[in-house]
């Protein structure tokens, strides 16, 4: 698989016993991702796999110590998928679930499409983890950064403080916008204050340090973009490497 869908956890170093080096890392959580539905070229003109990440819990389902929802067996009843959908309600539409169900999977809160590398076969109802990233050396990874809502120009584009002196007030203000006889206008694209954060970042080529098989997590070198707890997508870079 191209790519999978991960939870940022935080960041933490790594330290080489041999060198003494200590690299900061970002820790995302792979755990285990589903595929939902394959694209095939004859039904959708192009190849693809749709995956899922963080299951949801029917309602009424207790909660183990790792997060997951425990398992409990449910009498069959009549009406399909749509009675069995409504143990999701509140959490899920019957739409999302019935789409996960038809797919012999739980319902999950994300759903993103990646690329199926060339060769590879892929089955709906199988999990992935970070098994997939064995043998990658760099990343690439995808994220919504922080939002810091209406912001100056300081914090905005690091323009510099007025002076402090000389009767001065005007610490902070983005000042003047241009000429009032000509142009007579603001220019397209002016740094000016607004809003600042809660967009989609891409950082390519991040080192892939390490990984941890048995938690399911990715150690990737550096910081990524996204609060802790945020969906990262992850994808493999191989024009770096």
């Amino acid at each position: 698989m191209f790519g999978l869908i991960g939870k940022k956890i935080g960041m933490t170093r790594i330290s080489n016993a041999e060198t003494g080096v200590i690299t900061p890392v970002s820790v995302v959580l792979i755990d285990k991702n589903v595929v939902l539905q394959v694209k095939t070229l004859q039904n959708d003109g192009y190849e693809a796999a749709q995956i899922g990440f963080d299951f949801v819990a029917r309602r009424g389902t207790p909660i183990g110590k790792d997060g997951k929802p425990v398992a409990v067996e449910y009498p069959k009843s009549k009406g399909g998928k749509v009675i069995e959908a409504r143990k999701y309600k509140g959490q899920q539409t019957n739409s999302e679930v019935c789409h996960a169900l038809k797919y012999n999977s739980e319902p999950v809160r994300h759903i993103k499409e990646f690329v199926i590398e060339e060769g590879e076969s892929v089955e709906a109802g199988v999990l992935i983890g970070v098994e997939n990233f064995k043998g990658v050396q760099f990343v690439d990874v995808t994220g919504t950064i922080k939002g810091r809502g209406f912001a100056g120009v300081t914090k905005r584009y690091k323009h510099h403080l007025g002076r402090h002196t000389h009767g001065n007030t005007c610490y902070r203000e983005r000042g003047s916008l241009g000429a009032g006889t000509y142009p007579a206008r603001v220019f397209p694209g002016l740094e000016m204050a607004g809003h600042y954060g809660n967009t989609k970042k891409t950082i390519r080529g991040c080192e892939l340090v390490g990984m941890d098989e048995e938690k399911g997590v990715l150690f990737i070198k550096g910081a990524i973009p996204g609060k802790t707890n945020g969906i990262v997508f992850v994808r493999k870079n191989f024009v770096k490497a």
